[in-house]
């Protein structure tokens, strides 16, 4: 029996330390100690996104696929989950959020989108050009007042008087004083990229207008003649 253990004895011990290895390379959450989670908002896709779906889900806020899309759904779910938890409602996931889902703060990086899930102009960077158009639109209108300038142009997508894409609205010749004077170029804010996020999300506080103007400003007299739906902040909407 003394002639067995001498030799086992070495075995053991590898395999000990072996498993110790493993256990001080992964955090209580099962993912590598050190790993840096992405920010995640409107658009992205991953395994990341997967992630956050699952977890959303086992907490009761998330009921869509866990597909690894980042789409209305989900932007909903982080939502809800931001203002049941005392995070600001912005719908993305950034570091506080991340902290708050029990993992790694977020690197600075964006999510990678797999091959394949391009659909046509990406979803992120349609947001972040109606986000552009937002700020240099309604910059210093109310909150609901920049979604609704948003709003404004995702609407014209779907009639049949104007481009059916958000680019092809956002560029056509002379349609926003912003994209002609080239103010949309300025830093877009966190206000402004939100307020797109929700637009496209489906949250119109126009009730379905394909105008909207400044009466302040020098404008066309042809634009009274559409049927005004509301005012919010300094801008009247019409369709």
């Amino acid at each position: 029996m003394q002639g067995i253990f001498p030799a086992v004895r070495p075995a053991l011990i590898v395999f000990s330390l072996i498993l110790l290895a493993l256990a001080a390379g992964l955090g209580l959450s099962g993912w590598p100690a050190g790993a840096q989670n992405t920010t995640l908002y409107w658009g992205n896709s991953g395994q990341d996104v997967v992630r956050v779906q699952n977890r959303l889900r086992d907490w009761g806020y998330y009921h869509g696929p866990v597909d690894g899309f980042y789409g209305a759904d989900m932007q909903r779910a982080v939502v809800d989950y931001q203002l049941a938890n005392g995070l600001p409602p912005s719908g993305v996931v950034d570091a506080a959020t991340w902290e708050t889902l029990g993992y790694a703060p977020p690197a600075t990086s964006p999510a990678p989108e797999p091959a394949g899930l391009s659909r046509g102009i990406s979803n992120r960077d349609s947001v972040y050009l109606l986000a552009k158009v937002i700020e240099g639109e309604a910059a210093n209108e109310p909150f609901d007042g920049k979604v609704a300038v948003g709003a404004v142009i995702v609407n014209r997508t779907r009639s049949a008087a104007f481009p059916h894409s958000l680019s092809g609205v956002i560029y056509q010749p002379d349609a926003f004083e912003s994209v002609s004077n080239g103010q949309y170029n300025r830093p877009v804010s966190s206000e402004a990229l939100r307020a797109a996020m929700l637009a496209v999300s489906g949250w119109d506080p126009t009730g379905g207008a394909i105008y909207f103007w400044n009466p302040g400003k020098q404008v066309s007299p042809w634009i009274w003649s559409r049927d005004v739906i509301t005012r919010i902040g300094d801008q009247v909407f019409a369709r």
